[in-house]
């Protein structure tokens, strides 16, 4: 129950004035107790109403007439209460007549119509009241201990009159903690002498409080209510002041902390025991774990070593591999030991990552794959725990096989391009790796496995034998790979009935020299792709030459409409280049040639059967440079102008001349002498040679260019008719074939171009031979062909 003293002026009459009583607690003689009213007696306060329990008596001393008092509020006397220890004793030595006067005023003021609320003790004085005649307790008979007790300080000259508050104890500025003198005792005993303790019902040092709504009010009201009641200035209740937090506000103030260290202790020894395949830590989030994905005979893999073609002898070194690890006493008996890594290199799209797929499709031992750009992050340190994360999953799953797609990510040479004084990550990366693969740590039961488009850049440490045993390159394939290549992905296409598998592979790989297994991938799905869009039921022989002319020069422009003088210049443009590869011995042969705008800016392009060459000589790059510069030279012939059209060759013809004066040393006048040529020496800040020898391969660039362009002109002049046919048979039909130009021109005028011409026919006509045999020229091997386009 709260103690609101803001009441305590409304309790006092205005008729009643009172004399300021000194703070001070007093023990009178006890007197016998007076039969109170018809009723209880309060449980555990028998002792200070005089009985053991029931009702208490209810005969009352006649009044005198004209004694009854005023209507009005009813006032219990005070009881006199005696102060344990010395406070009792220091007051108590004031005097038997101070006792006398003091308590003959409190009759008095009984007397009064009971105006005014006293704490009844013993004694009674008046008649009025609801004090009663039998003390204090008789006005509250009703209530329970608690309920008394507050009601009792509940008035304003109850406590505070009698000097029972020891102190009051302001908390948080909302609540008043009252201190008592401890025990109250009441000088009404139940036997009828000693005084009685009123139990008090805390029991402790501070058993009342109460709420205020203001500390300011409440402070003018408490000096208020002491000025009233007269206690001097050295005498009155002390107040204090203080702040308190309970144990719930403390743990509630510092639960959210507790709860966000909490769940990131969890995170962090989650991330390091969660781990899917051992390996120490991790760290928070799991940053440091590798992201290598397990693969093992419970995976589904569908990519099988049959499914790989065009690369034989690559395949035979891995299947090495897997033989190392399924059967290691196999070779350890006669004490050779496994290899440690093999790298696959090679141009993109040979199928290096499709030969570690068909690895892990084929091994039985468990296959943890992952790239190299996922080991460095922008954390510092990220890149070396994910080494060793990877290779302490791989040696807990031992053994193993680990595959590294593009290690050039992390693998680059130390000392090249890295940071400027700085800590390197992808250097700390490249260590680690190096220590896990070959270091005290190491296990020679995992193998590690790696690919790169770039293998010069390579560090050297990490290209060693230890490391990197066996360096596997995988080229583009020949004739013969395509055709391997043709049949796996040609084999689940609906062909037209009158294709054969052999057939249409044999004359496909044909026509597509230079192609990557990505790009006969891409014919393949091209051709399905065209096939649908018409509506057909299968694929055909046409929807395949559209897919080789979609993936060479582009998707073709129908939107584009060139006008009558554009057409007619890239018609004789193209037909300068037909004409001079027709007439030049060591040019490649024509298989198309066409002026429908394709791709992004080629407005006509020529198709070249190549032969596969792996030695050039002067004479044959010189040929090659005049039939690449046969469109410029028509145009200068027939027109007398030149257009921007030629930009591709021009590029071509000049790298094709710095190459041979600069690296491959056939120049006469530069010498032989090789600077690496223009891919060497990319953009580097210091040339490989001098500014005179710079200028000096300039003039032997421009000299070989020259050349080339006077042999060009001579050609085409001479053979101006043939020019003009090819060119008038272009604008008509916009596409001519290897057996128009035969019937245009005529054969080619060298020994060995009929046997050439023959073979092709004979492979793009299919005659009734096998088609899986190869013809043999007499020159020995069969040409193996290549395919390149002319852009205008």
């Amino acid at each position: 129950m709260s103690l609101r003293l803001a009441s305590l002026r409304q309790l006092r009459p205005a008729s009643i004035s009172f004399r300021p009583i000194a703070l001070r607690a007093y023990a009178t003689p006890s007197q016998p107790p007076r039969p109170s009213q018809n009723a209880p007696t309060p449980k555990g306060l028998e002792s200070v109403f005089g009985g053991s329990g029931g009702k208490r008596g209810t005969t009352v001393a006649p009044k005198p007439p004209g004694s009854e008092p005023p209507a009005g509020p009813s006032l219990p006397k005070r009881p006199d209460v005696e102060l344990p220890g010395g406070e009792r004793g220091e007051r108590g030595e004031r005097g038997k007549e101070e006792h006398e006067e003091e308590d003959a005023e409190r009759s008095q003021l009984g007397g009064k119509a009971g105006k005014k609320v006293a704490t009844g003790g013993g004694g009674g004085g008046g008649s009025g009241g609801s004090g009663g005649p039998g003390g204090m307790p008789g006005g509250f008979g009703g209530m329970t201990p608690n309920q008394l007790l507050l009601a009792v300080v509940s008035t304003r000259n109850s406590l505070l009159a009698r000097g029972l508050v020891s102190s009051l104890e302001v908390i948080n500025r909302s609540k008043v903690r009252v201190h008592l003198h401890n025990p109250i005792q009441s000088t009404a005993p139940a036997n009828g002498s000693g005084t009685a303790t009123l139990p008090s019902p805390a029991h402790g040092p501070a058993p009342y409080q109460f709420t205020i709504g203001s500390l300011e009010a409440f402070e003018n009201l408490l000096v208020q209510t002491q000025d009233e009641l007269g206690i001097p200035p050295a005498e009155r209740i002390p107040v204090s002041y203080r702040e308190e937090i309970s144990t719930f506000q403390t743990v509630m103030h510092f639960a959210p902390t507790l709860l966000i260290a909490g769940l990131l202790l969890w995170m962090a020894r989650r991330g390091g025991s969660a781990m899917s395949g051992g390996g120490p830590g991790g760290g928070i989030f799991g940053v440091g774990k590798s992201r290598a994905k397990m693969f093992n005979k419970d995976e589904e893999v569908h990519v099988r070593f049959k499914d790989v073609a065009g690369m034989d002898e690559a395949k035979e070194e891995i299947m090495e591999f897997v033989k190392f690890l399924k059967e290691p006493q196999k070779y350890e008996r006669l004490g050779a030991k496994i290899p440690r890594g093999a790298i696959l290199s090679g141009p993109p799209g040979t199928g290096k990552t499709l030969l570690a797929k068909a690895t892990a499709g084929e091994a039985a031992v468990p296959f943890l794959s992952v790239s190299g750009s996922e080991f460095v992050e922008m954390f510092v340190g990220v890149g070396p725990s994910r080494v060793r994360d990877l290779f302490a999953n791989a040696k807990k799953h031992a053994p193993c096989i680990i595959f590294v797609d593009e290690i050039d990510a992390i693998g680059k040479s130390r000392g090249k391009g890295g940071s400027f004084g700085g800590n390197d990550e992808r250097e700390s990366t490249l260590n680690q790796l190096l220590v896990e693969m070959d270091g005290f740590g190491t296990n020679e039961h995992v193998v590690v496995l790696a690919g790169t488009n770039r293998p010069d850049v390579l560090d050297p440490a990490l290209m060693r034998p230890g490391r990197f045993d066996r360096h596997i390159a995988i080229d583009r394939p020949d004739i013969g790979g395509r055709r391997q290549i043709f049949k796996v992905h040609l084999k689940p296409l609906a062909l037209a009935p009158e294709l054969t598998l052999d057939g249409i592979a044999e004359k496909l790989a044909l026509l597509t020299p230079g192609f990557s297994g990505a790009d006969i991938a891409n014919v393949c799905n091209e051709g399905a792709l065209r096939a649908a869009r018409r509506g057909g039921e299968s694929v055909n022989e046409a929807d395949f030459d559209g897919a080789i002319e979609r993936v060479i020069a582009g998707l073709e422009r129908k939107s584009r409409v060139l006008g009558q003088e554009e057409k007619k210049t890239v018609a004789y443009h193209e037909a300068g280049h037909a004409v001079c590869g027709w007439f030049l011995e060591h040019a490649d042969p024509l298989l198309k040639v066409s002026i429908i705008p394709r791709g992004v800016g080629a407005l006509g392009y020529a198709q070249y059967l190549p032969k596969e060459r792996f030695l050039f000589s002067t004479e044959q790059l010189m040929d090659r440079m005049s039939m690449t510069l046969g469109g410029r030279v028509a145009e200068e012939v027939f027109f007398g102008i030149i257009t921007t059209g030629a930009q591709d060759d021009l590029q071509k013809i000049t790298k094709m001349a710095f190459e041979v004066c600069a690296n491959y040393g056939m120049n006469p006048d530069i010498g032989p002498i090789s600077y690496g040529g223009r891919d060497q020496q990319g953009e580097g800040f210091q040339k490989p040679f001098s500014e005179a020898t710079a200028e000096a391969l300039d003039k032997a660039v421009k000299k070989m260019v020259t050349e080339a362009h006077r042999r060009t002109t001579e050609l085409l002049t001479e053979k101006k008719a043939e020019v003009e046919k090819v060119a008038k048979l272009l604008l008509e039909r916009e596409v001519i074939t290897r057996e128009d130009m035969r019937n245009l021109l005529g054969p080619r005028p060298f020994p060995t171009a009929d046997e050439m011409d023959e073979y092709i026919a004979k492979q793009l006509d299919k005659k009734k031979e096998d088609p899986t045999e190869t013809p043999v020229s007499k020159g020995g091997a069969a040409p193996q062909l290549a395919m390149k386009g002319t852009k205008l």
